[in-house]
């Protein structure tokens, strides 16, 4: 028998069950995990194909709908474990087993009290064969929320570019990031915190955090039409705070529940392969699968997208901050019932982030409180110029004690706090961030911390 979690409810209500059934006040565990779908070492046969001359990046033979739909694509793929100690817990590398050449990469995390090996390792070998290296991830704590989940997918892929064995196999430029449910919500702020990853896809996303308001990456919502955990009517007011500039897809599933990603789904996969082989390998051979409908509706309840924003042949695919107020043209296609519609032009507004004018500076929110305690985030910013290392201090409020931190390294001396950066998180190259997390006792206040780097 499948297991799975609970989550913590939308606003409406306080608690949020992975099953449809009753959820107690209060978080609570699930029952041990299974075993590893698969083997580290185990490799799986296929024919390399050679990539296309006119697109470095492509992948692949010609994909058709039977190309996306099987459960493997022409590529031979092989896995290894990744131990503890990298900002996350552990983790499990699926990669095509060709070094001719290079690939996109994808890093996936679990939902809310899950493990990643029960439930969306069905992912990676299938992914692996399409054509990306690919990381799925163990979380810190099986009750981590986005916030932090969002933080383990970024230093995922920072050790999978820059320590992992198969660093040789990536292109760094070309990263993508995947969770469901909590783990979909990171997915989010993943997003939003590095904005150059190239693709999003969020699975039944839950973002007690906030909302998809902040990013600028291209981003795809798979949600079930059934799900009574992340509903539709949840999904209905999160999917569109997306700006409209911002690429996007909604696909919602007909008849499948919350736990439609934690086992095959071939409906799933035809929309999202193409997704990924669009944004992060530029291959517009697949935009035909998602525009301006999708090629096959079947099993599909409801669907839109900004056809409009996807690629045309020829075009890179770039992420790029703009200061200057612009108008995109696109075109939203929604099918329910297999009715289509279409509305276009959209005037949209980008904003220009200002980059520190120090060597770096770091900047608190409250993610969340309850009576007794709150959990809280910093994110470091690099200046005008790449940093190798920075330290943050402040000091806590009347009656804070911290008592746990992720993704840096904490001492206290005295009234004051300081955090140095992880091993994995201290280099940032110019205007870029990371972020740190901690939970604390006492009760949430305003702070002012401030960022050194040697």
């Amino acid at each position: 028998m499948r297991r799975h979690v609970t989550e913590p409810r939308p606003p409406t209500t306080s608690r949020i069950s992975h099953r449809r059934i009753r959820v107690p006040q209060g978080f609570r565990r699930a029952a041990a995990a299974a075993a590893l779908l698969l083997g580290a070492g185990m490799v799986t046969a296929a024919t390399t194909p050679a990539s296309a001359a006119d697109n470095p990046y492509q992948r692949g033979p010609d994909p058709t709908l039977a190309s996306i739909a099987a459960t493997s694509g022409p590529f031979a793929t092989a896995q290894v474990t990744v131990p503890a100690g990298n900002g996350f817990r552990s983790g499990y590398i699926y990669y095509p087993t060709d070094t001719s050449q290079t690939y996109g990469a994808v890093a996936i995390v679990p939902g809310y009290t899950a493990l990643f090996a029960n439930e969306e390792a069905w992912m990676g070998p299938r992914l692996a064969s399409f054509g990306f290296v690919v990381i799925g991830i163990e979380t810190n704590s099986t009750t981590d929320f986005d916030t932090a989940r969002g933080s383990e997918l970024l230093a995922a892929l920072d050790y999978l570019t820059q320590q992992s064995s198969v660093r040789t196999r990536v292109d760094a430029s070309r990263l993508a990031v995947m969770g469901h449910s909590m783990g979909g919500g990171g997915t989010l702020v993943a997003a939003t915190n590095r904005p150059s990853l190239k693709a999003a896809v969020a699975l039944a996303p839950y973002m007690p955090s906030g909302n998809m308001s902040g990013i600028k990456v291209p981003t795809m919502v798979i949600a079930g039409q059934s799900d009574t955990v992340v509903t539709p009517s949840y999904l209905d007011g999160l999917y569109p705070t997306l700006p409209a500039s911002t690429p996007g897809a909604f696909v919602q599933i007909a008849g499948v529940d919350h736990l439609f990603a934690t086992k095959p789904n071939t409906t799933e996969m035809r929309s999202l392969i193409p997704w990924l082989k669009i944004f992060v390998d530029n291959d517009t051979r697949f935009s035909q699968f998602l525009c301006p409908t999708l090629l096959d509706l079947s099993g599909v309840s409801k669907y839109s997208a900004k056809c409009g924003l996807v690629p045309t042949p020829g075009t890179p695919t770039t992420t790029t901050t703009r200061s200057s107020t612009t108008t995109t043209s696109r075109t939203t296609t929604t099918t329910t019932s297999g009715t289509p519609t279409t509305t276009t032009t959209t005037r949209a507004t980008d904003t220009t982030t200002s980059v520190p004018t120090g060597v770096c500076q770091a900047s608190y929110r409250t993610v969340g409180s309850w009576p007794g305690g709150f959990q809280g985030e910093v994110t470091v910013t690099a200046g005008a110029t790449a940093i190798t290392g920075w330290t943050v201090r402040w000091t806590p409020g009347s009656g804070q004690v911290l008592t746990q931190v992720w993704n840096g390294t904490l001492s206290t001396s005295g009234s004051t706090a300081t955090v140095s950066n992880a091993a994995y998180n201290g280099s940032l190259p110019a205007a870029g961030s990371t972020t740190f997390g901690f939970l604390a006792s006492g009760t949430a206040s305003s702070v002012s911390p401030t960022c050194t780097s040697p």
